[in-house]
Parts: structure tokens; sequence; C-alpha cells
């Protein structure tokens, strides 16, 4: 099923790379006016130049309250905003430094948390958030799963308390992504989880950017869809 977003205005928050440059990508092809934003204005151009389709940028730090506020004042509205995940420092509670964990989740949850505070929204546009699969099933990773739950239930909580404007509100739930995000491992050793996952989880694959993009544009589209959490981990929570 393809989806039409022709003439609507789509911000992607993190569309510099991986998932969110995905989205941006898919969302673009439907024919939606997209703006990426992220805090490298060089990174955000090569992702630009990647997608085509006229995509804009926009240099934005969402752990900067004021200039997530200014960035919306000046930006009008959008029909669908899309949050994509940051990267958090993990490690055992008690050696993990608190100030990384603190950082951690001051990007991740309260960065969603002031982006769905400050975006005006149209009505019957949508808020997409991305979490993460550790949410339920966290392993060793303890900060990042608790970080992921409390941006799953900022999704649900906001789904309810923007209802009356009639926006929507949902969240996306990867698992193991094929993505830069792993791109500081060993070349070797990242080559080795993928194969790893790919043999281990149901889905025998390893997820990739666009697997979740395709998540991400079908929940903006969806006017049914609110407060849903949709997992896209090739079974991973089950495995």
């Amino acid at each position: 099923m393809s989806f039409s977003f022709t003439d609507q205005r789509v911000l992607v928050v993190g569309g510099s790379s991986g998932i969110g440059e995905a989205a941006a990508r898919s969302f673009a092809e439907a024919g939606a006016q997209v703006l990426i934003a992220s805090r490298s204005q060089s990174r955000l151009d090569t992702a630009a130049g990647r997608i085509g389709h006229g995509t804009r940028t926009a240099v934005l730090d969402a752990t900067d309250n004021a200039a997530v506020e200014a960035f919306f004042a000046d930006a009008g509205s959008f029909d669908h905003v899309v949050v994509s995940a940051a990267q958090t420092r993990g490690g055992p509670v008690r050696t993990l430094p608190l100030a990384d964990a603190y950082a951690g989740m001051d990007s991740k949850f309260w960065g969603a948390y002031r982006i769905a505070r400050a975006a005006r929204i149209n009505e019957r546009g949508s808020l997409t958030l991305v979490s993460g699969f550790l949410s339920v099933r966290p392993g060793a990773a303890v900060l990042q799963g608790a970080i992921n739950a409390a941006v799953e239930s900022l999704g649900r909580g906001l789904a309810l308390e923007l209802a009356p404007q009639k926006v929507r509100v949902n969240t996306v739930s990867p698992g193991l992504i094929a993505s830069p995000l792993w791109d500081g491992m060993d070349a070797a050793a990242r080559q080795a989880m993928y194969d790893k996952a790919a043999a281990t989880l149901p889905a025998r694959a390893v997820g990739r950017p666009e697997d979740v993009a395709n998540a991400i544009v079908y929940l903006a589209a969806t006017p049914y869809a609110t407060g849903s959490t949709v997992l896209v981990d090739g079974g991973g929570t089950i495995a």
C-alpha cells in the first residue's frame, strides 16, 4: 500500500542519518515537504543531498530548550513531526558515570518531551516518537531500557492529552538495526553482531532503517492509529 503526503509539512528531528533519514526519504518520496533537523549542519547537508526532493535542513539541539522553543516559534506548524532516537551511552548502573546517565535521559526522553511541548501540529496531524525494544527486554542495558520505556509512556500520555486538538501520537520501537549508530564498533565485531542476530532472531534478518521508516509512515498516514507502540524488532522481544 502506498501513502500520499502531497503538500503536507513533515519535520524529522534526527533526520541526518539512520532511521530518521530513512523516514524523511519515505515522506519525501510520498510528496511531503520535508524538513530534517539535527545538531550538525554538515551531516544535514549530506543527508539532504541523498534524500533529494527539495528536502530542507535546520540545525536544532533538542537538549537546548530555548533553541527548541525559538525554532518552533519561527518554523510554523507541521502536519507530522517525527522524533528519531538519540544515541545514549550504556553500561552497568553501578559503574556508568551519573553524568552520562543524565545526558542520555536528557537527550532521548527530555529531548522528545521538549519537542512535544513546543511543536505546533496541525489538526489531524501526528507526532511519532522512536523508542527501542529494550523497553521490554533491557537485558544488561538498564539505562536504555528505562529511557525507552519512558518514551513509550510519554507517547501514550500525549495521545490522551492531545486528543482534543485532534493530534495523534504514536511510538515505533525498533530492535537491532544496521545503521550508522554502530559505526564506532570494530568492523569485524559489528558484522559478527549482525550475523548472530540474523541467525537467532525469528525474522532471520537484521533490521534496516527502511523497515522502521515503513512503520513511521504507516502511523502518520493512518487516522485511527494513536496511543500505539509498534514493534519492528525482528521478533526480538519474544526470542
